[in-house]
């Protein structure tokens, strides 16, 4: 417990944002350079003076320094708000309010803290509010939720304080302790406090964003199903710079009773928790409409139907690449709606993109639209190639040229010469991707390879 200051001739204090000054002297003919007050100097009374508010405006330091808010009805003038120093050795700016529509009114985004009376009356309090000894303080909080408050109680009201606290005050306070150097100790611990509780809250929100993201990102890029399939599987994804979170790429791969090798990939239109939620919805839907025995329009017909129920607005859209590989592994079914045509490497041939005449719509763009299936031959060896658009729209240097897709065939039939397949090749196509674009692409990038060497 502090030591009790001795009273002194007590001198008005300031009110409505003004910070508090010293009682001063009749000026000399040379006036002293003013010194710092000291912590110890005499409480002043929250009562207003435009004497006071004069002497303040003339003794205010030259940078900004803390504020604190008084909240408290006191009319018989014995509440004493001390002088007090923040850390910095600068005086602390006292503004004061006699109830709580004048507490908004000076509710500055300036002020660091609150002093609040809990007893002070909330206007047109409701009869719950009326028997809620913290009605007050929650109040306060909700309208001040960013400001660190101290809760003044009654002399030896301990179980007051600590339940002010419980609910989200910083401190607590006796009224009759008020000296400066209490006061001033309580403010700084109670600013200090509220931002490291805002850091933690934001680190706590920070690591619930990444283990969501980390959920969602085993929804959208899933292990492939490939057990007893002689084709190699090999996938890439990464995230663009623009967000912390994922966007709306997916794919998966699968293979059905029959021997026939699925494989597919996806792009929501736009990034965030409900694009990539909506890309884990239609990717499931996929892989259960797939062992269900459905492919080319009538799979996408009904993805197209799961995409307009489940979509939060009806401009969302998604593009979709599917490919259905027969049990020899030469052969294969193609569609694509809106997505870009994936790329085949055939053995003793340049890689090339697969036809992509005639295709469809992106899934959410026209009701009732059709998807056709497109057979191809892909031979004995082979790698195909499916990616999604952040791959060939990242820029060449510093113009605005993009790589496109001729772009990318080059650059692949470049690393297939080298001798580079499967995750490698894969590797060095996302790292050349991104070298070209002079840094991280601004899309998500996914891209998945399957390989037939026999």
């Amino acid at each position: 417990m502090p030591v009790p200051i001795p009273r002194q001739r007590a001198i008005p204090a300031a009110e409505g944002g003004q910070a508090h000054a010293l009682p001063t002297s009749p000026a000399p003919a040379h006036p002293p350079v003013p010194e710092p007050v000291p912590a110890s100097v005499e409480p002043v009374r929250t009562s207003p003076s435009r004497d006071t508010d004069q002497q303040t405006t003339d003794q205010q330091p030259s940078g900004p320094g803390l504020s604190l808010l008084v909240i408290e009805d006191d009319p018989v003038g014995s509440l004493s708000v001390p002088q007090m120093l923040d850390s910095a050795g600068k005086p602390i700016r006292v503004r004061t309010a006699r109830n709580l529509t004048e507490a908004e009114r000076l509710l500055t985004d300036d002020v660091h803290c609150i002093l609040l009376d809990l007893t002070l009356a909330v206007p047109a309090a409701s009869p719950e509010e009326e028997e809620d000894e913290l009605a007050t303080l929650k109040h306060v909080l909700r309208l001040a939720p960013r400001h660190a408050v101290l809760a003044l109680t009654a002399s030896g009201d301990t179980e007051g304080g600590a339940e002010a606290v419980r609910v989200g005050a910083q401190d607590y306070l006796f009224r009759d302790e008020l000296d400066g150097r209490l006061l001033s100790r309580a403010i700084r611990y109670a600013v200090e406090r509220k931002r490291a509780d805002a850091a933690q809250r934001q680190l706590t929100e920070s690591r619930l964003r990444a283990q969501e993201n980390a959920r969602l990102e085993r929804g959208l890029l899933p292990t492939p199903l490939l057990d007893g399939s002689p084709l190699r599987f090999a996938a890439r994804y990464r995230p663009g710079r623009s967000r912390a979170l994922l966007g709306g790429d997916f794919y998966d791969t699968v293979r059905t009773p029959d021997g026939s090798v699925h494989v597919m990939i996806g792009d929501v239109c736009g990034h965030g928790p409900d694009e990539a939620a909506l890309g884990v919805e239609l990717r499931i839907a996929w892989r259960t409409l797939t062992f269900a025995g459905l492919c080319g329009d009538e799979l996408l017909g009904t993805l197209q139907k799961v995409l307009e129920h489940e979509r939060a607005d009806d401009e969302i859209f998604a593009t979709l690449c599917t490919v259905d590989i027969a049990p020899d592994g030469r052969r294969a079914g193609l569609c694509l709606a809106g997505h870009p045509a994936p790329l085949i490497a055939r053995d003793g041939r340049l890689a090339e993109l697969l036809p992509y005449e005639n295709n469809g719509p992106a899934l959410g763009l026209l009701p009732n639209a059709r998807w056709p299936r497109r057979q191809v031959e892909l031979g004995g060896k082979w790698s195909l190639m499916l990616y999604t658009d952040g791959l060939i729209e990242g820029r060449i240097g510093q113009g605005n040229q993009r790589l496109g897709q001729d772009g990318m065939v080059e650059m692949l039939r470049r690393q297939i010469a080298a001798g580079l397949r499967g995750d490698e090749l894969l590797e060095a196509a996302v790292n050349e991707v991104r070298e070209l674009n002079g840094g991280d692409l601004t899309d998500d990038v996914a891209v998945l390879l399957l390989d037939r060497d026999r």
